[in-house]
């Protein structure tokens, strides 16, 4: 099946929602190490897996046009001469209309909450004013789980390739692109398998494999995938204090879980070179020569008394300008754009981690 890149190609198989850019840039918003099923397929267009299902995005002025690819369509024999199926499978529209609006938290008014956040910090406005349309995304609470276990002492672009070895390995498979196969994240049962640590640790996870392996089991044998849904419903801290007794998972992982799966919007990962901004763009005086438990937690409460109910929003904002611009050492984060740490991941782990 070909990639369609544009609503051009084959327009009656392209919807779109109203969304200007500064309620969301797709540039932005997916290549900043939210999540690494992403793929800029050509200039302006992304395309990955969402729900179970390969999507393509873009963006054109003041809409968000989405085109999504169907199992069924690679099977229909013969394409018309302009690439399209000849016989498209019929797609709820309000339903592929709700996924995406659910995924990108369209119902967030991201404008004015910019606003609110400058007011309040001069250092974001100055920061954010070339970023515009941050936002987080709302993501599969199981694949973001699992994401993120992977994220210790990693990078976006070997991340990616780490995630895209795991569903390969552990997926169902969608569809075919341009020579090009995309499978589903792998359900909990796929990821319980006796021989899943010794598979992942042939795919290159390293340590990793165990804990991925471990989280899986442990779910399995207790939460299940429902009670770590379910987990959208709880306090911000219960939440987390679940996430933390997972092997592989501390504090900075379960707070990128938290916020961007799990709805809680107050969280704000932390690492040591968040704990430096704090105290040197900031001038928060907190915590001694290490980033303790205690002065974790008092970092993010600085930020949620700074930015509000919303403050790891604001974060994502300053991650993603970090990433871009490479600043050093006045950024959240260190490295380039193409070789950057993921959300919420800096070179030091909380000892659960480093395991």
């Amino acid at each position: 099946m070909k990639l369609r890149d544009a609503p051009s190609a084959c327009p009656s198989l392209w919807r779109c929602l109203p969304c200007p850019p500064a309620e969301l840039r797709l540039d932005l918003v997916l290549s900043s190490g939210q999540s690494f099923r992403w793929w800029e397929s050509n200039p302006g267009a992304w395309t990955g897996v969402l729900g179970g299902r390969v999507w393509t995005l873009r963006q054109d002025g003041d809409r968000l046009w989405y085109t999504v690819y169907s199992e069924e369509d690679e099977h229909e024999e013969g394409e018309e001469r302009d690439g399209c199926p000849a016989k498209a499978a019929k797609l709820d529209a309000a339903e592929t209309d709700r996924i995406l609006r659910d995924y990108f938290q369209l119902d967030v008014g991201l404008s004015a909450l910019y606003g609110a956040w400058g007011a309040a910090d001069p250092l974001f406005r100055q920061v954010a004013k070339d970023f515009p349309g941050v936002r987080v995304l709302r993501q599969d609470p199981v694949e973001c789980l699992f994401s993120f276990i992977c994220t210790s002492n990693n990078h976006i672009s070997r991340i990616t390739t780490m995630i895209e070895r795991l569903c390969q390995a552990f997926g169902r498979r969608l569809c075919c692109l341009d020579s090009r196969p995309f499978h589903a994240f792998p359900s909990l049962s796929e990821l319980t398998g006796a021989d899943a640590e010794a598979r992942l640790r042939a795919l290159g996870f390293g340590y990793r494999a165990k804990f991925v392996s471990g989280s899986a089991r442990a779910i399995a044998e207790g939460l299940g995938t429902e009670g770590l849904c379910q987990l959208r419903t709880a306090p911000y801290a219960e939440a987390r204090r679940v996430l933390c007794a997972l092997p592989g998972v501390g504090a900075k992982v379960a707070d990128c879980v938290c916020l961007l799966s799990l709805d809680k919007a107050e969280a704000v990962p932390v690492d040591t070179h968040v704990w430096h901004i704090a105290r040197q763009r900031y001038g928060v005086a907190l915590g001694g020569k290490s980033l303790t438990p205690r002065t974790y937690q008092e970092i993010g409460d600085f930020f949620r008394g700074l930015w509000g109910p919303r403050a790891g929003w604001a974060q994502a904002v300053l991650f993603c300008a970090d990433l871009r611009k490479g600043q050093k050492p006045a950024s959240i984060r260190p490295g380039r754009p193409e070789a950057g740490t993921a959300m919420g991941v800096g070179p030091l782990e909380t000892p659960q981690e480093e395991q």
